[in-house]
């Protein structure tokens, strides 16, 4: 029920300890899944003390129960165990400590982690986080590979030592982090997230040599699943050996089947790329000097054609053309020109015929008054009166003389 209280009436310490205690007290028994983090089993002591971790979340609650319960499971767990408590809640009013009493433990069996698995792949295969199309491509030459790996493990090692082998040049950002046991899911979690916000990292390889189911279980968790998913970053899975088969695996956009695999398939191998490059430029080679050889044969085809060779003599055969008709329009137009003249001195010699001028070659005379008359009949000409007769070579004055009868 809601208190009401005020910093003029508040509730002792004591007391709201003892409401708390009230309310958990009525609680019910629960089951519990967790991991076993610590473990006290006092020689003598009638009770057992452990702590039960959540592998996925920084959580953890002490657990009690009597030594006969953990002694029916002591030979089956041990710290690091995965298990099953069906406990209740209990609370500790003198230290304000909550606490679960176990009446029950549990082993988590192999068969009963797989199933809990498989039905975890299904849910996160439906809510499309290991579709093919949610894959992105790895860079041809990353610049720098974020690494996540346990502290000098082998896998770090032969990451490093095969990739650098493939590509001297590689640069590493690596965080080492806890890869099995309860740490380990957060320092992965946090370490991907870390390399996935570098704007320097162009792929981040999650390695991890093998081990059993147990000891993969943490690349199987649920929250670095969905932080694998939700990175921008290319993520490359390399746990285990062949077999092995964790979440992480299906969620990461390539997966490889070792360490020394995830090497091989982040960086190329400087030597087949140089050998690669060699063959490119023999074939960019063999191509241009084909296209050559073949340019060569065409313009030696063409040279040999006989108007290359004799390139004058077409010129030739087209003067000796131009010569004849030059010479044929020359006699056309001098044949023109012929009747033409001898038309015109035809004309001409009719129009001289035909001229007063010709009238007086022949030693006519034309008489015509002062004012350019002409005198057709000497009954125009008045005694006396001075006329102009006009000849071939000239004119000259003449006078009518009156007639001495």
């Amino acid at each position: 029920m809601a208190l009401t209280t005020s910093a003029e009436t508040p509730l002792p310490v004591g007391e709201v300890s003892r409401m708390i205690g009230g309310w958990i007290d009525r609680l019910g028994a629960v089951w519990v899944e967790g991991q076993i983090t610590q473990l006290s089993r006092r020689p003598g002591a009638g009770v057992v003390f452990l702590t039960l971790r959540d592998p996925s979340h920084d959580v953890s609650v002490g657990v009690t129960c009597y030594r006969q319960v953990f002694d029916a499971v002591a030979d089956l767990v041990s710290e690091g165990a995965r298990v099953v408590v069906h406990a209740k809640p209990e609370w500790y009013a003198p230290r304000g400590q909550l606490s679960l009493r176990a009446a029950e433990i549990k082993p988590v069996g192999i068969g009963e982690l797989l199933a809990r698995l498989e039905q975890l792949k299904r849910s996160l295969a439906a809510e499309g986080l290991f579709a093919p199309e949610r894959k992105k491509r790895l860079p041809f030459l990353p610049r720098r590979i974020g690494l996540v790996c346990g502290r000098a493990s082998a896998a770090e090692r032969d990451v490093l030592e095969n990739a650098r082998r493939r590509w001297p040049a590689v640069a590493f950002e690596v965080r080492n982090v806890a890869v099995q046991g309860v740490k380990a899911v957060p320092q992965v979690v946090q370490a991907v997230r870390e390399l996935d916000a570098d704007e320097d990292v162009d792929v981040i390889v999650v390695a991890r040599g093998g081990g059993s189911v147990e000891d993969l279980l943490p690349f199987s968790d649920e929250q670095l699943v969905r932080a694998v998913a939700d990175c921008r970053t290319p993520v490359v899975s390399a746990i285990g050996h062949e077999p092995d088969s964790p979440l992480l695996d299906l969620v990461a956009d390539l997966r490889a089947s070792t360490p020394t695999d995830a090497a091989k398939k982040v960086v190329p191998d400087v030597g087949e790329e140089l050998e690669r490059v060699r063959g490119l430029r023999d074939r960019a080679l063999r191509t241009v000097q084909g296209l050559l050889d073949r340019e060569e044969r065409g313009l030696a085809h063409a040279l040999a054609r006989p108007v290359m060779e004799q390139p004058l003599r077409m010129v030739e055969v087209r003067e000796d053309e131009v010569s004849a008709l030059l010479a044929r329009s020359r006699r056309v137009l001098g044949h023109l020109l012929d009747r033409a003249d001898s038309e015109l001195s035809h004309t001409r010699a009719r129009v001289r015929a035909l001229s007063p001028a010709a009238t007086l070659e022949r030693g006519y005379a034309v008489l015509q008054r002062a004012d350019g008359t002409v005198v057709r009949s000497p009954g125009e000409v008045a005694g006396d009166e001075e006329l102009r007769a006009r000849v071939a070579e000239g004119e000259f004055a003449v006078r009518r003389v009156s007639d001495p009868g």
